[in-house]
């Protein structure tokens, strides 16, 4: 007879899992159960293999991306829900820096490889609204600048989870987008507006 999933087990698995590797711990299956209550069955039951656990422990991470990203709403000021999203995106690397870590170590396959693809797209949609609106010229291109935006999140993210960086840094971060986006035709007084108004870390 199959054995029954728990999700809250899934979870305590993969957080534990990304916890230990970010630690740079030893990793075995029994390590990772070690302390938990649970048997070396749970992994095999919930994923499958060690294997299977690492694939989760990496998707987990771009689902906790999407979800937070998902929550950013769209705005009339699209420059704004730009930057929201850039916010959005390092509130998440602080929430789960365990799981942020793991999340962009390629030595991981993934459940689901679109996964990563796809929390972009809030960012791409986001660009193409604020060009259609006049805030950004003609000529740009709504995926580079998404990706441009992502880049701003992701160094300051990495470097403040991760350290050297004090969580002040973080707000280097208008600064860093107002050039960005200026520099792609926006105005300087409203870019300043709608960065600031979307620029909060939670």
């Amino acid at each position: 007879m199959a054995r029954t999933k728990d999700p809250a087990i899934r979870v305590l698995l993969i957080e534990r899992a990304a916890h230990m590797l970010r630690s740079r711990e030893p990793i075995t299956l029994r390590s990772v159960v070690a302390g938990t209550g649970l048997s070396t069955m749970a992994v095999y039951t919930h994923f499958g293999s060690m294997d299977g656990l690492w694939r989760a422990v990496r998707q987990e991470g771009f689902t906790r991306l999407a979800a937070r990203l998902a929550t950013v709403p769209a705005t009339g000021d699209p420059v704004r829900d730009l930057a929201a999203l850039g916010a959005a995106y390092v509130s998440n690397a602080l929430a789960n820096p365990d799981l942020y870590r793991v999340m962009f170590d390629v030595g991981f396959a993934l459940e689901d490889p679109a996964a990563a693809d796809e929390g972009l797209l809030p960012l791409i949609r986001a660009a193409e609204r604020a060009r259609e609106a006049g805030r950004f010229r003609g000529d740009v291109e709504a995926p580079a600048l998404a990706t441009q935006t992502w880049t701003v999140g992701h160094g300051l993210a990495s470097l403040v989870t991760a350290g050297p960086l004090p969580r002040e840094a973080l707000a280097y971060g208008p600064e860093l987008l107002v050039a960005l986006f200026t520099s792609n035709g926006d105005d300087p007084a409203a870019c300043r507006r709608s960065v600031d108004g979307g620029w909060v870390i939670s």
